[in-house]
């Protein structure tokens, strides 16, 4: 499993890049993760609000950190 984490760098973005990282973690998921900070790339990808919370490509969630049971439902 992919999972990227698109946004500026701010607070917000770390965040949840923290929370998706510990998440996974925790369920034992066999998974890379990765800032994504070119505003560029956020672009091209469609993404208009950060944070953003992308698996395998596919945007789950934009503009919010979302609860750790959503951040499950979407991971497994």
């Amino acid at each position: 499993m992919n999972i990227q984490i698109l946004g500026s760098g701010c607070a917000k973005c770390t965040k949840l890049y923290d929370l998706v990282n510990a998440v996974a973690t925790e369920c034992g998921l066999d998974y890379s993760i990765e800032k994504v900070e070119d505003i560029n790339v956020i672009m091209d990808m469609g993404v208009m609000m950060t944070p953003a919370f992308v698996v395998d490509g596919a945007i789950k969630t934009t503009g919010k950190i979302p609860s750790v049971e959503a951040i499950k439902k979407v991971l497994m």
